[in-house]
């Protein structure tokens, strides 16, 4: 049920995880959600899949993570694959006026629950009161994708200046499996070596290789989320070939359906593989939304099960013990940062409407104990309903 109403973005994900998993299924405490969610925002790749990935991974392990995280993304990816095909007869912009004309104020309610219930938490003093508010006009007025791990890097070695002390024991010797790490190099540079040599020797159907390589790299190096990598598409797949795999009008028109579906932003990549082999025929088009599928989102899981271990190590120690207030605080910098931003955009054209139905959401989530989804589905209903 989350998978399929998940929609808004990474902040809103994070307002429907701390309903859903934290408050409601008591899974996760709020406190491990909102460190869990800072430690992916310093690390590239899809940080909202990374978090769901860390909540499955403290209740079960790798096995229930790899499932949890497999079904989180089906939903949005197969969406986008399907819009792949059917791009010619789907109208993306009417499909956003009609059945999610109330999705975008209503994560504006999501965001603006999200932020007091994680500031009740986390923002107590002086000092994060302040890296709060220097983290929410950073996001607000720097636009760049390295805005957010700097932020997290920043507020870390700001709040190493307080006297919080570690309780408990000393930490003890940690063995680190860097098997992990030598898998997530060994793609990295086996999937960079078959695409040039699917290249310089002409084979069929290399431009499957070379979408692998592609899609492994942006998944290693991507900061900022789903948004960040538009650029690097639009550079990849539209100027850089001498014959564009993608024009810019259909990668544009893939951003726009993605607005409509729920679950990860990194989705789009789906769309933009199936577009890409669209060339070779049916079957090669959902080979290539597998492939873009699977480099994306594989080198962010690989780089968690290495990280994650070893930071849950390395938090017994007191600089890591005491970055962790500060980052946690300057989570909700950013995401009050996100409602602004979503506020502005949203207001344009709706005005009255936006505040109604983002104040609607937010009485809803904060005094009732309706289930979150069926939030979501309610504003979808409703509006269907008003286009009838």
């Amino acid at each position: 049920m989350y998978a399929c109403t998940a929609f808004g973005g990474p902040q809103v994900h994070i307002a429907m995880m701390v309903k859903t998993f934290a408050q409601k299924r008591k899974d996760v405490t709020e406190e491990e959600l909102m460190e869990y969610n800072a430690f992916c925002q310093i690390l590239p790749g899809p940080s909202s899949s990374q978090t769901v990935f860390l909540i499955a991974y403290r209740r079960g392990g790798v096995p229930l993570a790899l499932l949890t995280l497999l079904i989180w993304i089906l939903p949005a990816t197969l969406l986008m694959a399907l819009f792949s095909f059917l791009l010619i007869y789907l109208d993306a912009q009417k499909l956003q006026e009609q059945l999610f004309s109330f999705v975008k104020p209503m994560s504006l309610g999501f965001i603006i629950y999200a932020a007091i219930k994680m500031m009740q938490k986390s923002v107590k003093h002086i000092a994060t009161w302040s890296i709060m508010l220097g983290s929410l006009i950073t996001t607000v007025y720097i636009k760049s994708p390295w805005v957010f791990p700097s932020i997290i890097i920043a507020a870390g070695i700001i709040s190493n200046f307080s006297d919080k002390r570690i309780p408990g024991e000393n930490p003890s010797h940690f063995k680190v499996n860097w098997n992990i790490l030598w898998v997530f190099f060994g793609l990295f540079a086996t999937a960079g070596i078959l695409s040039e040599w699917a290249r310089l020797n002409h084979w069929e159907h290399r431009r499957a290789f070379n979408l692998f390589e592609n899609f492994y790299r942006f998944g290693s190096i991507v900061f900022g989320g789903g948004q960040a990598l538009i650029p690097m598409m639009l550079y990849q797949f539209v100027s850089r070939p001498q014959t564009p795999w993608i024009n810019q009008s259909q990668l544009l028109t893939g951003y726009g359906m993605l607005q409509a579906v729920p679950g990860p932003v990194f989705s789009i990549c789906t769309f933009v593989g199936g577009i890409a082999m669209s060339t070779y025929g049916p079957i090669w088009q959902i080979i290539g939304c597998l492939t873009a599928t699977l480099g994306v989102f594989l080198p962010s899981t690989l780089l968690l099960l290495f990280l994650f271990p070893l930071y849950q190590n390395l938090k017994k120690y007191v600089v890591i013990f005491r970055s962790i207030e500060g980052i946690n605080a300057a989570i909700v910098g950013i995401v009050w940062a996100s409602g602004i931003v979503l506020f502005q955009e949203t207001a344009m054209h709706l005005e009255l409407a936006t505040i109604i139905v983002a104040g609607l959401t937010f009485s809803i989530l904060y005094f009732t104990k309706i289930p979150a989804p069926f939030v979501v589905l309610g504003w979808l209903l409703l509006g269907w309903a008003t286009h009838l």
